[in-house]
């Protein structure tokens, strides 16, 4: 299953397929006895799936033959063992993918010429998406992370070399063998991590936690450029170590930049009541959305409503059973405001009580 969402992921799964690219959302549950349901659910929606595509006269057997046995083949790939809050399953003529999400997703079955990737997006900006690179001096990795952290093989990471020195004999002999964190090889090994890592910081960037030895986070800072600004971690022995050992590493300095955001958020939002640059409610907070004048989006974590179109420039609360019912309107306005290119925050529940749960800062 995928965790990892870039912007050029994104704009790939944005691309238009060929009738019909299916997408497939049902929620999960992370433990017992909740998670029991999961199977049963997921078969359910699945078939809810096929049902579609047999009754849709726009397509063809061949094409529904095909998109089938995309489905079933991702059916495989899921791991509910290892479930988050939500899944989302996309199929298409010649391919598929399944991705784990840590943000729970409304049960929908859409036939479209694009996927549906709101809710990946909205669950992305809830994680507060940030990297971690862990260094030892025979390896560097690159984790992405958000409520856990996996591994990213991307940009060339992991970077590997190899300690055994055909001169240490020589070196040893003279007196001159030189520190595992100040040798030249070492120097070229962190140099060429900041340069790759600075790649990945282009197309994706974040808060980035640099974990290793202090020898070794003091020779990145000499030598790179990247890592001069992000959060070190003194943290020696997880060059080789497992998702959790550095997920435990990072969570404290994590979760204390997460609490300062907060702070800045909420001053942010009262700054813009004074300058009347300040939106509040899911209603007047689309509006902005849509005409592109949000410059910060803030939601509280589990803030959802179903609403509709009163028909004019409006949305009204409505009942999930309603035909023009939208139950992941705050999902899209999460994806709106990204493509305009606004900030989004997610606070916890209650943070927001005055404003109903979402707010903007508006740039105008």
């Amino acid at each position: 299953m995928e965790h990892l969402l870039s912007p050029a992921t994104l704009a790939e799964l944005r691309r238009p397929r060929p009738y019909p690219a299916v997408s497939v959302l049902t929620p999960t549950h992370r433990r017992e006895p909740d998670n029991a349901q999961d199977p049963v659910r997921l078969r359910n929606v699945l078939a809810e799936a096929r049902k579609q595509l047999e009754s849709d006269p726009a397509v063809t057997r061949e094409r529904r033959i095909d998109v089938v046995e995309q489905l079933e083949q991702a059916l495989t790939e899921v791991d509910l063992a290892h479930a988050e809050d939500g899944l989302a399953i996309f199929a298409a003529p010649g391919e598929h993918q399944v991705w784990s999400l840590a943000r729970t997703v409304p049960e929908r079955v859409v036939l479209s010429d694009t996927f549906l990737t709101r809710n990946l997006v909205a669950a992305q900006a809830a994680e507060s998406p940030f990297w971690v690179l862990t260094v030892s001096a025979d390896r560097i990795a690159l984790w992405s992370g958000g409520g856990h952290v996996v591994e990213a093989a991307t940009a060339g990471f992991p970077l590997t070399r190899s300690l055994e020195d055909p001169d240490a004999e020589r070196q040893e002999r003279v007196g001159d063998v030189p520190s595992t964190f100040r040798d030249e090889q070492m120097r070229h090994f962190l140099r060429d991590a900041d340069t790759a890592l600075a790649g990945v910081l282009r197309s994706a960037p974040r808060t980035v936690y640099v974990a290793g030895e202090q020898s070794a986070l003091s020779l990145l800072g000499e030598v790179g450029t990247v890592t001069r600004d992000a959060v070190h971690v003194p943290h020696g022995g997880l060059g080789h170590a497992g998702a959790e050992a550095v997920w435990q590493a990072v969570r404290p300095l994590v979760t204390a930049e997460h609490l300062r955001l907060i702070d800045t958020v909420t001053l942010e939002l009262e700054s813009a009541k004074g300058r009347r640059e300040f939106a509040a409610g899911v209603d007047e907070v689309w509006q902005n959305a849509t005409a592109g004048r949000v410059r910060l989006l803030v939601v509280e974590e589990n803030y959802r409503v179903t609403v509709r179109d009163d028909g004019g420039d409006h949305l009204v609360p409505a009942g999930s059973d309603d035909l023009d019912a939208r139950d992941d309107i705050v999902d899209e306005i999460v994806e709106q405001c990204l493509e305009t290119g606004a900030e989004v925050r997610f606070v916890p529940d209650g943070t927001l009580a005055e404003a109903e749960g979402i707010a903007g800062v508006l740039r105008y």
